[in-house]
């Protein structure tokens, strides 16, 4: 079938925004066969369209004028002939690292139109992080911006040739070049929707990231759902508070809001100041907001009655809002923050939609396009156990669902076994229909929004040498939910201490990124079962039972923040 299916999925949900039980009832997702989003929909939507795309802010300055969307579809196919001029071709892999700056959303569309493979990467990684993306994401080649090609200068990296977004650089190919080329641009062979166009890292309870596929069908399409869920109508401007190289980037600040037809806001700064984000809401008449529960919380300090947002859809996601922050945003603005849930496996599966009571403290309801089951440990049908997807013979497989994990059998078949896609995640059934999250089926947790893996970070923390074991839980912050913390036994010959303590403060900060940083230690015995595995359920409890606003040192036990003089 043609675009045109896609279109009349995309304009069956625009119609039923507010009418959840027809949306979900009749929506079907659109049968594709040849189908790039880039070519077969952006461009032609974009063709004469001088509707703004794209509007980037600089915090600082206050500076940033729109983009079109016709702008965006010529400048992408420019650098799409240049990128094949330097010798990009069709399944090549190509890391982008890139902040909110408009050439992210060039290579973006560039890729795709060239039917090349993304792998998206945050400017946070250290350079150690940088090579494992490269070498277990096979990136042949990588658009860098100006400030982190440092990253990337080392020895036999890989790459074929590597490209900086700004302010040339010796040995690097200028991407600014590239809007020299001409934007008349044919591609060389069809599409094909099932074929690969993004490879997203996730982390997993194993020391290295799991690479996520996504297809032309999955991402583009499947993003459908998303649409619906934040309530985006065309010329909205829709302003996603996330980091580019995480999914949910592209999620809500590429698929989505472009699918309606909506302008997607950026707002560059270098600090997060509340203050500073909702004077923005109200210059720049954002419509339509999405942002991590740790925003939300740090916003509500605020007297945000004081603020004439012009926002008529507002919305949550990465982790449950507290009732109470609901509340308060709703008495201050007459509107209710809308949680949602999805995965870097998929788009948007569950969600309050617009229009519907929202439930403070759930999660919403399966969203169109998705029929959600819950099973025990045993694959039965439960009212609480794991979220999961049905995939088997018998029934439409969801669109939004990546095709696996790449290059990782096992993986992929672990989590697709027995006719259901397994989410790792535990949630409740009300009887109303109504979803309600309860925790991960594993370890990973969350801290600021950002999913970590307690295997990964433990595996680097012992390569320091006076580590023997090392257990990494979350513990609980006030305004990030949750921080790491990690637990440690020291080998012989070492002795605890403040320096100590300091010192492997120091080595997380040369080994990880920011995010990922070891926020807290206590040097103790890990508890261990009878098998010798460590007890890290032991670990959370001792962690959860001091309460959030719990300050006092256990013995044995640093913060971060005891050595902020040392640290700077």
């Amino acid at each position: 079938m043609t675009v045109q299916a896609f279109l009349d999925a995309r304009d069956f949900l625009l119609r039923h925004r507010t009418d959840y039980e027809t949306a979900y009832r009749d929506f079907e997702w659109p049968v594709l066969d040849a189908f790039n989003w880039a070519l077969d929909y952006f461009d032609p939507m974009a063709r004469g369209n001088d509707q703004p795309a794209l509007w980037i802010v600089d915090a600082a300055t206050g500076t940033g004028d729109p983009y079109s969307f016709a702008q965006m579809s010529e400048r992408s196919s420019r650098i799409a002939n240049w990128l094949r001029s330097i010798g990009v071709v069709r399944g090549d892999r190509i890391l982008l690292m890139l902040p909110n700056r408009v050439e992210l959303w060039d290579a973006m569309l560039a890729a795709m139109k060239l039917g090349a493979i993304v792998l998206p990467a945050t400017t946070q990684l250290s350079p150690d992080d940088v090579r494992d993306r490269v070498q277990i994401g096979g990136a042949k080649y990588a658009i860098v911006d100006e400030n982190e090609t440092a990253k990337f200068e080392q020895p036999d990296l890989g790459l074929a040739q590597k490209i900086v977004a700004g302010a040339p650089r010796a040995g690097w190919l200028a991407m600014n070049d590239g809007y020299a080329a001409s934007a008349a641009f044919e591609p060389d062979a069809v599409t094909h929707a099932g074929d690969p166009m993004l490879l997203y890292f996730t982390s997993g309870t194993t020391s290295k990231p799991k690479l996520v596929e996504h297809t032309h069908r999955t991402y583009p399409v499947g993003h459908l759902s998303t649409m619906y869920w934040v309530g985006l109508q065309p010329g909205d401007i829709h302003w996603n508070i996330s980091s580019p190289g995480w999914a949910k980037h592209a999620w809500s600040c590429f698929f989505a809001p472009w699918n309606a037809q909506a302008c997607v806001f950026a707002f560059n700064y270098a600090r997060f100041e509340p203050k500073v984000v909702l004077d923005a809401l109200v210059k720049y008449q954002v419509t339509t907001l999405c942002a991590p529960p740790t925003v939300w919380r740090m916003l509500v300090q605020q007297p945000l009655a004081s603020f004439d947002v012009k926002l008529r859809e507002i919305v949550g996601a990465g982790e449950p809002l507290n009732p109470e922050i609901i509340e308060r945003v709703k008495k201050a603005w007459g509107i209710a923050i809308r949680d949602g849930y999805g995965q870097t496996e998929t788009t948007c599966l569950i969600g309050n939609s617009p229009g519907q009571p929202v439930v403070a403290g759930s999660m919403g309801r399966p969203l169109p396009g998705y029929r959600i089951t819950l099973l025990d440990p045993d694959g039965a049908p439960v009212e609480e156990g794991e979220v999961a997807l049905p995939i088997g013979a018998d029934v439409t497989r969801p669109v939004g669902l990546m095709t696996g994990y790449a290059n990782n059998p096992d993986a992929t078949a672990y989590a697709m076994r027995d006719g259901h896609y397994r989410t790792s995640d535990i949630a409740m059934r009300r009887d109303d229909g109504y979803y309600v999250y309860i925790g991960r089926a594993d370890d990973v947790f969350k801290s600021s929004d950002y999913r970590l893996s307690p295997f990964e970070l433990e595996s680097v923390l012992i390569e320091h040498p006076a580590i023997a074991e090392a257990a990494v839980v979350p513990s609980p912050d006030p305004v990030r939910l949750s921080v790491p913390k990690t637990f440690i036994t020291l080998r012989q010959g070492y002795e605890e201490s403040p320096a100590l303590a300091l010192e492997i403060f120091r080595f997380s900060r040369e080994k990880l990124a920011p995010y990922k940083r070891i926020r807290r230690l206590q040097f103790a015995e890990l508890p261990k079962t009878i098998s010798g595995k460590i007890r890290r359920v032991e670990l959370r409890r001792r962690e959860i039972e001091r309460g959030d606003d719990a300050t006092a040192r256990m013995p044995g036990e640093y913060w971060e923040e005891d050595f902020a003089a040392e640290l700077k």
